[in-house]
């Protein structure tokens, strides 16, 4: 008989970065919330990843599941009406994008040239009081406080060290805005995130997201892995927009497919009784599986990681519920069985 797994049913949540496109994570996390039969144990995340990851966390800390739903959705509505003026993280306002940026418009060589032109400038040049909308936004949805002392979840956020090039890693019970705000610092648009001294950019370079930390703590050995960067694309990009956005969804995949390929390796040599497997150590056997991007957010440009308008982050919700609905109900079973990504095949 197919043995059962343990009621209810437990996984860690591996969150990867995308700006705007982390809605669709929002839609995610919500459903597996709905779900009685299954548990959050441990999240990691970077980027947007990390920011779902803090709502979460909040909110399982001062209310539940129905806390980290209200708190999720506080988050991308905060993150909506940050500001009017223009269609990144400062505001609403994809109407207007559309009618100033029409696609007719960025294929011309001045649009290039002023995009060209705009790249040359660091954001120390056009932002020199570091006006990061976001950090408002975190301190009025997420309560950190909560989260270091009273969350029932580990954490593991991702930022990367700018003097170093090495991951960092920040825990739970250290956590801040600023180790949230570090692992989601693009260099072009924002400062470097200083903590402790030492400067830090997005965590996405380095661990998009991280796995290797599951495999140390005493976390549930099922990860489900949500990401936003397609891995497949059918057609070779041509255009110079098209090649940069191909080109940028190839580097934030990067690390994810190398920590795949560990993971994929180690799981060959235990089962060819090469290594003998340890509860927590070295050599642990994570169950894998996946949400991805290639199913979901295929269609949706580069661009679009920097809208904001509340229907598109709503529509990117109800992607990820969808989504997630579709794999409760062909793996939720599997959860503490088996695997449901054959990383073997995908990556070795």
């Amino acid at each position: 008989m197919k043995p059962r797994a343990a009621r209810p049913r437990t996984i860690s949540l591996a969150l990867q970065g995308g700006g705007s496109h982390g809605a669709f994570e929002w839609g995610v996390i919500e459903r597996l919330l709905e779900e009685e039969d299954l548990d959050i144990g441990a999240v990691t995340a970077a980027s947007a990843g990390a920011m779902n990851a803090a709502a979460l966390a909040s909110g399982l800390a001062t209310g539940g599941r129905e806390g980290a739903k209200a708190t999720l959705a506080r988050f991308w509505r905060a993150v909506s009406n940050a500001d009017g003026r223009n269609g990144t993280i400062f505001g609403d306002s994809g109407v207007w994008s559309a009618v100033l940026q029409p696609d007719w418009l960025k294929a011309t060589p001045a649009w290039r040239w002023a995009e060209s032109l705009g790249a040359t400038m660091s954001p120390y040049e056009f932002n020199p009081f570091n006006l990061n909308p976001m950090r408002d936004v975190l301190q009025k949805t997420v309560d950190v406080a909560a989260i270091r002392d009273h969350c029932p979840i580990e954490m593991f956020i991702a930022a990367t060290g700018v003097r170093t090039g090495k991951v960092r890693m920040f825990r739970r019970e250290e956590l801040t805005i600023d180790h949230l705000l570090a692992s989601a610092c693009l260099p072009t648009l924002f400062h470097a995130v200083e903590i402790d001294g030492e400067p830090y950019w997005d965590g996405g370079y380095l661990a998009n997201p991280p796995i290797w930390p599951l495999v140390y703590a005493d976390t549930p050995d099922d990860v489900l892995v949500v990401t936003l960067n397609p891995f497949v694309r059918e057609e070779a990009p041509k255009s110079p927009g098209e090649i940069m956005d191909r080109l940028n969804e190839i580097t934030f995949n990067a690390a994810l497919s190398a920590e795949l390929r560990a993971v994929a390796f180690v799981q060959k040599l235990l089962d060819e009784g090469m290594l003998k497997e340890t509860a927590r150590g070295r050599y642990r056997r994570l169950r894998m599986h996946a949400i991805t991007a290639d199913g979901h957010l295929r269609d949706l440009t580069m661009a679009s990681k920097f809208t904001t308008d509340w229907t598109f982050l709503t529509g990117l919700r109800d992607r990820g519920r969808r989504a997630a609905d579709a794999w409760l109900a062909a793996h939720l079973t599997s959860v503490g069985l088996e695997s449901t990504v054959d990383l073997k095949a995908e990556f070795l």
